[in-house]
């Protein structure tokens, strides 16, 4: 198959088709395999890589890190108090210069206007480490876990159950991702929350209020932090007075009526007492019973595959490195 990947940006899925998802996560699982076997081959040897995080990070930076090593490439991490960039200089003048002595830029941070700038101005390409708009590197690795758990199913008949906050880089990704892969998605959240995902949705897509209805039958189920980076406690108090319902918990997985359900979570997550956010919210909201959006039972269940999915960054960020930068990829 032609590698559509390279030289392209990764920003979102907009310059991909069904057969290009595919293809990533096909290879995505080959080095998995490879590496596991300590038969990895080294694609990015002397690839100079930039890592820019105006927004901190665990997984993305450990994963985009490590799968540069792995590869052999250098990396120079930008922290959100390493550089001038956006206070002294511009995006414009950064993606110029950084053009002249890298070959790609990976950028985490806030507005997704910022990263357009970068891939505008850039002769070398950019990824999207999470913006506030979308998190695709993400949403291939939750795809590459849901193939490992499904193998027999094509991506086009795997169904998931996305609940609470839909108003989020994840729920656009996924929603992207649906639209061109075909894969069913059931977003379940309070009317609230519609405004964005209704403009949006596809008809691989059911929007409901109704949990039971949402989850019934699904092989997923797909919950995040309610609680965003920077927000106020007094918008904590409004997620949770209108999600406090919205919360995965064991009745929720026994609504599905799916024995085999697995629960997927892109970290970090409140759900226990050992985070200082995560006590001060279950301290202070008593009813929500051990766990924020989802409860620590559920967490810690064999249901549960979210360090499956955090291990999975690793081997799909590898993969779109590569195939970004390498014309010819065999395997």
């Amino acid at each position: 198959m032609n590698n559509n990947f390279y030289k392209k940006n990764f920003l979102n899925f907009s310059l991909f088709n069904k057969e290009d998802i595919e293809f990533l996560i096909k290879f995505s699982s080959h080095l998995k395999k490879t590496r596991k076997e300590k038969k990895e081959k080294k694609y990015l040897k002397n690839k100079n890589i930039i890592l820019i995080f105006e927004k901190e990070s665990t997984r993305t930076r450990c994963a985009f890190e490590v799968a540069a090593f792995e590869q052999g490439a250098n990396t120079t991490y930008i922290g959100p108090k390493d550089s001038h960039i956006g206070y002294k200089e511009s995006f414009k003048d950064t993606a110029k210069f950084l053009s002249k002595i890298y070959h790609a830029i990976q950028y985490r941070g806030h507005e997704h206007e910022k990263i357009e700038e970068l891939a505008k101005y850039s002769d070398i390409t950019v990824w999207n480490g999470l913006t506030n708009k979308f998190h695709p590197t993400q949403i291939i690795a939750d795809l590459l876990t849901m193939k490992e758990n499904l193998p027999e199913k094509k991506i086009e008949n795997i169904s998931c159950a996305y609940i609470g906050d839909i108003n989020n880089n994840i729920c656009n990704s996924i929603l992207e991702i649906s639209k061109i892969t075909g894969m069913k998605i059931n977003l379940i959240s309070p009317k609230k929350y519609w405004f964005q995902c209704k403009r949006k949705k596809n008809n691989n897509v059911f929007l409901t209020e109704n949990i039971a209805k949402g989850v019934k039958d699904v092989d997923f189920i797909y919950t995040d932090i309610w609680l965003s980076m920077g927000e106020t406690e007094t918008s904590w108090e409004e997620k949770i007075k209108f999600l406090k319902n919205y919360q995965v918990n064991k009745n929720v997985l026994k609504l599905s009526q799916n024995k085999e359900i697995k629960f997927l979570h892109c970290l970090p997550s409140l759900h226990d007492k050992n985070t200082i956010i995560g006590k001060k919210i279950l301290n202070e909201y008593k009813f929500l019973n051990n766990g924020v959006e989802v409860t620590n039972e559920v967490f810690e269940s064999k249901n549960s595959l979210v360090f499956e999915q955090a291990e999975n960054r690793l081997h799909t960020i590898k993969a779109i490195m590569i195939l970004t930068l390498i014309k010819n990829v065999q395997f």
